[in-house]
Protein backbone atom coordinates (compact mmCIF):
# COMPACT_ATOMS: atom_id res chain seq x y z
CA UNK A 1 0.00 0.00 0.00
CA UNK A 2 1.33 3.44 -0.76
CA UNK A 3 0.81 4.66 2.81
CA UNK A 4 2.55 1.83 4.64
CA UNK A 5 5.72 2.61 6.55
CA UNK A 6 8.70 1.02 4.83
CA UNK A 7 10.91 1.73 7.85
CA UNK A 8 9.44 -1.09 9.97
CA UNK A 9 11.58 -4.19 10.31
CA UNK A 10 10.75 -6.84 7.73
CA UNK A 11 11.59 -9.70 10.12
CA UNK A 12 8.94 -8.73 12.65
CA UNK A 13 7.56 -11.73 14.56
CA UNK A 14 4.07 -10.19 14.73
CA UNK A 15 1.51 -10.74 11.99
CA UNK A 16 1.31 -8.07 9.29
CA UNK A 17 -0.95 -5.17 10.24
CA UNK A 18 -4.50 -4.99 9.01
CA UNK A 19 -4.62 -2.09 6.55
CA UNK A 20 -7.64 0.19 7.07
CA UNK A 21 -9.08 3.58 6.22
CA UNK A 22 -11.14 6.01 8.31
CA UNK A 23 -13.21 8.90 6.95
CA UNK A 24 -13.58 12.42 8.24
CA UNK A 25 -16.58 13.40 6.11
CA UNK A 26 -17.23 17.09 6.70
CA UNK A 27 -20.39 19.00 5.81
CA UNK A 28 -19.32 22.65 5.86
CA UNK A 29 -22.66 24.49 5.69
CA UNK A 30 -24.36 25.95 7.62
CA UNK A 31 -21.44 25.22 10.01
CA UNK A 32 -18.78 22.45 10.06
CA UNK A 33 -20.09 19.03 11.05
CA UNK A 34 -18.56 15.53 11.00
CA UNK A 35 -20.36 12.42 9.75
CA UNK A 36 -20.60 9.95 12.66
CA UNK A 37 -22.75 6.96 13.54
CA UNK A 38 -23.81 4.78 16.44
CA UNK A 39 -24.62 1.10 16.09
CA UNK A 40 -28.32 0.83 16.91
CA UNK A 41 -28.06 -2.73 18.27
CA UNK A 42 -24.66 -2.23 19.99
CA UNK A 43 -24.62 1.25 21.55
CA UNK A 44 -21.70 0.21 23.76
CA UNK A 45 -19.50 0.36 20.62
CA UNK A 46 -19.62 4.16 20.90
CA UNK A 47 -19.87 6.90 18.32
CA UNK A 48 -17.62 6.29 15.32
CA UNK A 49 -16.66 7.56 11.88
CA UNK A 50 -16.92 5.30 8.82
CA UNK A 51 -13.88 3.01 8.73
CA UNK A 52 -12.89 -0.42 7.50
CA UNK A 53 -10.44 -2.63 5.67
CA UNK A 54 -8.68 -1.98 2.40
CA UNK A 55 -9.04 -4.84 -0.09
CA UNK A 56 -5.88 -6.17 -1.78
CA UNK A 57 -5.00 -3.88 -4.68
CA UNK A 58 -7.53 -1.23 -3.60
CA UNK A 59 -6.23 2.30 -3.11
CA UNK A 60 -7.15 4.16 0.10
CA UNK A 61 -9.25 6.77 -1.73
CA UNK A 62 -11.46 4.14 -3.33
CA UNK A 63 -11.65 2.15 -0.08
CA UNK A 64 -12.75 5.16 1.99
CA UNK A 65 -15.53 6.05 -0.46
CA UNK A 66 -16.69 2.41 -0.40
CA UNK A 67 -16.69 2.30 3.41
CA UNK A 68 -18.63 5.57 3.69
CA UNK A 69 -21.29 4.28 1.27
CA UNK A 70 -21.47 0.82 2.91
CA UNK A 71 -21.71 2.03 6.52
CA UNK A 72 -23.83 5.16 6.07
CA UNK A 73 -25.44 5.00 2.62
CA UNK A 74 -23.93 8.40 1.83
CA UNK A 75 -22.78 8.78 -1.76
CA UNK A 76 -21.40 11.82 -3.52
CA UNK A 77 -18.65 12.58 -1.00
CA UNK A 78 -15.36 13.78 -2.45
CA UNK A 79 -11.92 12.85 -1.15
CA UNK A 80 -9.92 15.99 -0.36
CA UNK A 81 -6.67 14.55 1.02
CA UNK A 82 -4.98 12.05 3.28
CA UNK A 83 -4.44 13.30 6.82
CA UNK A 84 -2.38 10.74 8.76
CA UNK A 85 -1.53 7.08 9.18
CA UNK A 86 -2.18 5.74 12.65
CA UNK A 87 -0.33 2.62 13.79
CA UNK A 88 -2.13 1.95 17.07
CA UNK A 89 -3.15 -1.70 17.55
CA UNK A 90 -6.78 -2.74 17.84
CA UNK A 91 -7.99 -1.63 21.31
CA UNK A 92 -9.60 -4.96 22.21
CA UNK A 93 -7.54 -7.60 20.40
CA UNK A 94 -4.15 -5.88 20.35
CA UNK A 95 -3.74 -6.99 16.73
CA UNK A 96 -1.53 -4.71 14.63
CA UNK A 97 -3.23 -2.34 12.21
CA UNK A 98 -2.44 0.69 10.08
CA UNK A 99 -5.29 3.13 9.57
CA UNK A 100 -5.09 5.89 6.97
CA UNK A 101 -7.32 8.84 7.90
CA UNK A 102 -8.74 10.75 4.94
CA UNK A 103 -10.62 14.04 4.75
CA UNK A 104 -13.75 14.10 2.59
CA UNK A 105 -16.20 16.83 1.67
CA UNK A 106 -19.83 15.79 2.07
CA UNK A 107 -22.43 16.76 -0.50
CA UNK A 108 -24.17 19.94 0.74
CA UNK A 109 -27.68 18.50 0.39
CA UNK A 110 -29.23 15.65 2.32
CA UNK A 111 -30.54 14.94 5.80
CA UNK A 112 -28.73 15.84 9.00
CA UNK A 113 -29.51 12.41 10.48
CA UNK A 114 -30.81 9.06 9.22
CA UNK A 115 -30.72 5.32 9.89
CA UNK A 116 -28.89 3.01 7.50
CA UNK A 117 -28.92 -0.78 7.30
CA UNK A 118 -25.70 -2.25 5.92
CA UNK A 119 -26.21 -4.43 2.82
CA UNK A 120 -23.91 -7.00 1.24
CA UNK A 121 -22.16 -10.04 2.62
CA UNK A 122 -19.42 -8.48 4.77
CA UNK A 123 -19.10 -8.63 8.55
CA UNK A 124 -21.30 -5.53 8.96
CA UNK A 125 -24.16 -6.92 6.80
CA UNK A 126 -27.52 -6.34 8.44
CA UNK A 127 -26.20 -3.92 11.07
CA UNK A 128 -28.20 -0.74 11.64
CA UNK A 129 -26.33 2.52 12.00
CA UNK A 130 -27.86 5.76 13.29
CA UNK A 131 -25.97 8.33 11.20
CA UNK A 132 -25.75 12.07 11.74
CA UNK A 133 -23.62 15.12 11.13
CA UNK A 134 -22.25 16.15 14.54
CA UNK A 135 -21.26 19.80 15.00
CA UNK A 136 -17.54 20.53 15.29
CA UNK A 137 -15.83 20.63 17.67
CA UNK A 138 -17.32 17.41 18.96
CA UNK A 139 -18.95 17.48 22.37
CA UNK A 140 -17.34 14.10 23.26
CA UNK A 141 -14.40 12.06 21.97
CA UNK A 142 -15.16 9.24 19.51
CA UNK A 143 -14.72 5.53 20.17
CA UNK A 144 -11.22 4.14 19.61
CA UNK A 145 -9.82 7.72 19.60
CA UNK A 146 -11.05 8.09 16.02
CA UNK A 147 -11.18 11.86 16.49
CA UNK A 148 -7.44 12.00 17.25
CA UNK A 149 -6.54 13.60 13.93
CA UNK A 150 -9.31 16.21 13.60
CA UNK A 151 -6.89 18.85 14.90
CA UNK A 152 -4.69 18.21 11.86
CA UNK A 153 -7.57 19.37 9.68
CA UNK A 154 -8.52 22.34 11.85
CA UNK A 155 -7.12 22.94 15.37
CA UNK A 156 -10.52 24.24 16.48
CA UNK A 157 -12.06 20.79 15.87
CA UNK A 158 -10.40 18.95 18.77
CA UNK A 159 -13.10 17.35 20.96
CA UNK A 160 -14.08 19.43 23.97
CA UNK A 161 -12.56 18.12 27.19
CA UNK A 162 -9.94 16.12 25.30
CA UNK A 163 -6.84 15.45 27.38
CA UNK A 164 -3.54 17.00 26.32
CA UNK A 165 -1.65 14.86 23.85
CA UNK A 166 -4.54 12.54 23.01
CA UNK A 167 -4.94 14.26 19.64
CA UNK A 168 -1.53 13.04 18.49
CA UNK A 169 -1.13 9.31 19.14
CA UNK A 170 2.49 8.25 19.55
CA UNK A 171 2.29 5.85 16.65
CA UNK A 172 0.71 8.26 14.15
CA UNK A 173 2.35 10.45 11.59
CA UNK A 174 0.98 13.15 9.29
CA UNK A 175 0.83 12.67 5.54
CA UNK A 176 2.03 15.56 3.45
Amino acid sequence: MPFMDSSSPSSSPSPPPRVRVAAYVIRRHPSPALLVFDQVDFPEAGTQVPAGGVAPGEDPERAVLREVAEETGLTGARVVRRIAVDGRPHPETGQPRLTAYLLLDAPPEGPGEWEHRVHGDGGDAGMRFACRFAPLPLAHPLADAQDAHLGRVDPRWVAQGESAGRGRPDEARPLR
